[in-house]
């Protein structure tokens, strides 16, 4: 018997080295060597932001750098993502376990009897055992190795997922601090204006008691100023509802946050372009779609795995005795020992159906895959488009606003001389706030872009990073 078994469970060593189903490579994409708007920036240093993990530093502001901390500490939907992770971990030890026997063990009491027609009844036999089980399947065809396979790339996708999940909360919460100063800076903006148009006013009403201007000319210039006393309760309601969006993304209620309110914007950060290989490497969706098509991918060998037989080594043993004192004394004792071999033979076409379903889901993931790198290559094009366009943008609204303002000085003095109407002055003042007011949106949206350059390339998401490292690892386990 135990030549025989050896055999066996040599033989099974054997097959267990092989596993059914196709081999992953990952597909191919599509890798320009160069960025169409990439003219005039830098390669990406080795020591950057960017290598840091914490990009935002980059714009020099540290209450910005705060908030984003303690959004990565306290946002409820990050801590979803967190949980989703723990999940994917769980799924991947809980196919390990398949490698691994079964133990189990039961203690058993019955009752049994009987009667026949014409027969006195059968006396009332009782019945106690104690048994332990041991079984194990070994893995013929790989059909283990091939489930482990999926959830390591499940669990791969899953930290990757996580790293996009920190990402984007960093992005809202810069996104959302820039258009919160920038509201401060347009209140600035309106405040100074607000000023000048009260000495507009003043001296409109010093015109008209001298008898120079109209009594039109004064009621022109209260209106001016009343209207952009109108629009700032507009600018603290805007400000209003950004401050609470920024308190939902930080994770606290709207009540306990309150941002002191500051004049200016941080200063625009150079960053640098960055090459495809590197945003392959940082981008989070890029990294989980294609550990994804890995997954579909060991997912076939699953499939495939269902038309071959399983093998089952089990063992058992126990004492039996008819009394549950005799359990405890000197009970006889029971055993079994053998493999079983079972083959489905007809199950209605549930398996082929079944390997469709993993052939065309790893066609699905395949295909989202690449048009995924394809969706990160035209976000880089974009970014990298936006920033070069608004910067030429800044400079000439630059030279728009130098213009407005000599402009006003011009207009005003040829009011005091009396040779022009208020209306022209109106005119000047405004054309200045607009240029102004103009030019701090572009500002605004040249840090939105840099942002959102700085999400294309990956962020600040670092593939060596010892959490991201310890989990890659898993495929040497």
């Amino acid at each position: 018997m135990k030549p025989v078994l050896y055999s066996l469970l040599f033989a099974t060593a054997l097959l267990s080295a092989c596993a059914v189903g196709p081999d992953y490579e990952r597909p191919e994409v599509i890798e320009p060597a160069a960025f169409k708007y990439q003219d005039g920036w830098l390669p990406l240093p080795e020591q950057s932001w960017a290598a840091s993990g914490s990009w935002w530093q980059a714009f020099g502001d540290d209450t910005l750098t705060a908030l984003v901390e303690q959004a990565l500490g306290a946002n409820q939907t990050l801590a979803q993502a967190e949980a989703r992770y723990r999940a994917a971990e769980g799924q991947w030890r809980l196919a390990r376990g398949g490698y691994s026997p079964e133990l189990s063990a039961s203690v058993r009491a019955t009752r049994s009897g009987g009667s026949a027609q014409g027969v006195a009844a059968r006396a009332i036999r009782e019945n106690y055992s104690a048994r332990l089980d041991i079984g194990w399947t070994p893995d013929l065809w790989g059909r283990v190795r091939r489930e482990v396979e999926a959830e390591r790339a499940g669990l791969q996708a899953s930290v990757a997922d996580l790293a996009g999940a920190r990402l984007a909360i960093q992005v809202a919460v810069a996104e959302s601090y820039i258009n919160l100063r920038a509201l401060d800076r347009q209140k600035v903006i309106v405040t100074e204006t607000m000023e000048a148009y009260d000495r507009s006013a003043d001296l409109t009403r010093n015109q008209y008691e001298a008898g120079i201007v109209s009594r039109a000319d004064v009621i022109q210039a209260e209106t001016q100023r009343q209207s952009l006393r109108t629009e700032l309760y507009d600018l603290q309601a805007r400000r209003a509802v950004e401050e609470n969006a920024l308190a939902a993304l930080l994770g606290t209620v709207p009540v306990q946050l309150t941002l002191a309110e500051e004049s200016g914007l941080p200063a625009v950060p150079a960053l640098p372009a960055t090459l495809p290989s590197v945003l392959l490497a940082r981008r989070p969706d890029v990294v989980a779609a294609e550990r994804q098509v890995a997954a579909a991918n060991a997912r076939i060998g699953v499939a495939e795995a269902a038309w071959l037989p399983d093998l089952t080594l089990s063992v058992w043993g126990g004492f039996e005795s008819d009394s549950f004192s005799g359990l405890l004394d000197s009970p006889p004792r029971v055993w079994s020992v053998g493999p079983a071999l079972a083959q489905t033979l007809f199950d209605g076409g549930r398996r082929r159906a079944s390997r469709d379903i993993a052939i065309a889901s790893y066609d699905e993931q395949a295909a989202l895959y690449r048009q995924t790198v394809l969706d990160s290559l035209r976000e880089v094009e974009d970014a990298l488009a936006t920033l070069r366009i608004l910067a030429e943008k800044a400079s000439q609204q630059d030279a728009l606003i130098a213009l407005a303002e000599e402009n006003e000085r011009v207009v005003t003095n040829r009011y005091r001389a009396g040779l022009v109407t208020f209306l022209e002055v109106a005119s000047a003042q405004n054309l200045t706030l607009g240029a102004r007011r103009v030019g701090v949106d572009i500002l605004a949206d040249r840090l939105r872009a840099t942002v959102q350059l700085a999400a294309t390339i990956g962020g600040g998401w670092d593939p060596d990073d010892p959490v991201i490292q310890s989990v890659t690892d898993l495929s040497a386990r």
